[in-house]
């Protein structure tokens, strides 16, 4: 029956990309069709040399993500055109990576896109069941996060309004710092008003009277003259966070702060599907909630569908975690950024990285988990690993993007990440070279 058909939506596919001459990315030459397939699974890190793709792939997944997003609220018209699609690669700053022979296909959890250069067409395909969708919120966090706090200093005399509103960035910053800026806000706003904990020791993020600034060993230091590690993490952290725990709240309590357009979108979506029964109840439902319509039957089709219009899961996209961080502070917040994610079922964390650490670190949280459910005793795995960042090797993949505009996935060993991978072999040409040195020192200095 129909209710039988939304619960299916606890069974979500992998999402599927397939790229062939876009920017740094090629053509397979293994491939019939000449395509790079990159499976995306709940934890997917993109590794690779500078201008070798990651952050492209990265950002084609989350403006088809959106395009996907919108068809569902029928907020995007149905005649999708090439110059919709380009003006959302040119606003994430990849306008410029078409070529004449440039094919993308997304196959999603609902629908098909493929985008052909040559033929000048995009067109899009339902998968046979539409129903089996959970809206995500979808945050892409640039490797340029620091500029928030940086321009807040620049701008400290403008960034409030006479009425204390708070005002948006200039337009002439890059659109996808602008949209991490409106959650930032949001998040200093819910998180940061009596204090919020960063993964360095002792250090607290306060955000009072339109100011944020940092406390640690009881010592305050305004945020633009805190250092570059914690302008970086604090952006990324905050919102992470804050979207996790949002998405996470019974409907109910979204519905509360969702507008009015919205609700009329799922009143004519319960219109066109041919539940007008449902109407009432959905009216009940925003008055009250579950308890309001007692034992109703129809309480479970009835959430299933307002989930394609309010969002269920975080899709975190994360350039360069990383950055400006001591090994140790990278492990830190990896762990936050897993915990954040194994918030709920559908979550999924997608990080673009140069960091060979943040590897060793997926490694530890893998076993981890295989130890977790091996028995081992959670006290002792947790001295290691905090087991809310715990996460099963299956579920990470990793992607290493080459200079010569290939693609390959990493394949585990025994479950676990691969350390077969560049940013490793990286370190041990490093040791290597060391080791040169030190002949060279027996040779000609003994």
């Amino acid at each position: 029956d129909a209710l039988a058909v939304y619960i299916r939506s606890v069974k979500i596919s992998m999402q599927i990309l397939k790229i062939k001459n876009f920017g740094p990315i090629g053509e397979n030459k293994n491939d019939i069709d000449g395509f790079f397939t990159v499976n995306i699974s709940p934890v997917t890190i993109f590794i690779g040399e500078t201008a070798s793709g990651k952050s492209t792939i990265a950002k084609l997944y989350s403006i088809f993500l959106w395009l996907e997003k919108k068809l569902m609220r029928t907020e995007l018209s149905v005649n999708l055109n090439i110059e919709v699609f380009k003006n959302l690669c040119r606003q994430q700053e990849i306008g410029d990576y078409f070529s004449s022979e440039t094919v993308l296909i997304y196959e999603g959890n609902v629908f098909i896109f493929e985008y052909n250069e040559k033929n000048n067409t995009i067109t899009k395909s339902a998968k046979k069941d539409i129903s089996v969708y959970v809206l995500p919120k979808i945050q892409y966090v640039s490797a340029a996060r620091n500029l928030l706090t940086l321009l807040y200093a620049i701008r400290s005399s403008t960034i409030t309004s006479e009425d204390g509103n708070i005002l948006t960035l200039s337009s002439n910053i890059p659109f996808m710092v602008n949209d991490l800026n409106t959650e930032y806000l949001r998040a200093l706003n819910e998180l940061a008003r009596d204090g919020f904990d960063l993964p360095i020791e002792k250090t607290q993020v306060f955000y009072q009277d339109h100011r944020t600034f940092i406390e640690t060993d009881k010592k305050k230091i305004s945020m633009s003259s805190a250092s570059s590690g914690i302008q970086s993490i604090t952006p990324l952290l905050l919102v992470s966070e804050f979207l996790s725990c949002e998405v996470k709240k019974d409907l109910f309590e979204k519905l509360q702060v969702t507008n009015e357009n919205l609700k009329n979108n799922i009143r004519n979506e319960l219109h066109k599907t041919n539940y007008d029964n449902l109407i009432e109840k959905f009216n009940l439902y925003c008055m009250g909630g579950r308890e309001i319509l007692g034992q109703d039957s129809d309480i479970g089709l009835l959430e299933n569908i307002i989930k394609k219009f309010i969002p269920s899961c975080f899709i975190n996209i994360v350039e360069e975690p990383e950055q400006n961080l001591y090994p140790n502070s990278q492990g830190k917040v990896l762990y936050k950024l897993l915990e954040c994610m194994n918030m709920n079922e559908h979550n999924q964390l997608i990080i673009t990285t140069h960091s060979p650490y943040l590897l060793s670190y997926l490694t530890l949280v893998a076993k981890a988990a295989e130890l977790s459910n091996k028995k081992v005793p959670i006290d002792r795995i947790k001295t290691i690993v905090p087991e809310k960042s715990m996460i099963l090797g299956k579920k990470i993949t990793i992607y290493e993007m080459k200079n010569n505009g290939s693609i390959e996935c990493l394949p585990p060993y025994a479950e676990l990440p691969s350390d077969n991978n560049v940013l490793n072999q990286a370190m041990a040409d490093g040791n290597g070279l060391f080791a040169d040195l030190l002949d060279m020192e027996q040779e000609f200095c003994e």
